[in-house]
């Protein structure tokens, strides 16, 4: 469906700007530790992205009902896993870290629910 393939590149587009800030600014501004965190959010903000591409094209062949919850729990999965990883590096507030996993619920539960409905369809 188009506004999943939307919705993908542009998430997309901004983990490739997000990277390059990582790479060309953070590098020397925060401990290698936090490069690393802020490398893990990178990583998996640009596979799930990549993930809401392909539902999007899968939109195309199957019901709008069997990819709207699974793209919109990876969607907040995204934002949640990563951005909370994104603000514990920004803003030095650790306890963002204990958001994270809320984040890789979502990643998960998107996933599953995918397969699970497709295969029930």
């Amino acid at each position: 469906m188009k506004t999943w393939l939307i919705v993908g590149a542009s998430l997309a587009g901004l983990a490739v700007l997000l990277g390059a800030f990582g790479a060309h600014v953070l590098k020397s501004k925060v401990s290698q530790e936090d490069l690393a965190i802020f490398e893990t959010g990178v990583r998996y903000h640009l596979y799930h992205a990549l993930g809401l591409l392909i539902i999007g094209a899968i939109g195309f062949q199957v019901s709008q009902d069997i990819i709207q919850i699974p793209a919109t729990l990876i969607t907040a999965g995204i934002v949640i896993f990563s951005g909370s990883l994104y603000l514990l590096v920004f803003t030095n507030i650790r306890w963002f870290g204990a958001i994270t996993p809320i984040g890789g619920l979502c990643l998960i539960a998107g996933w599953f629910l995918l397969v699970y409905n497709l295969y029930k369809s």
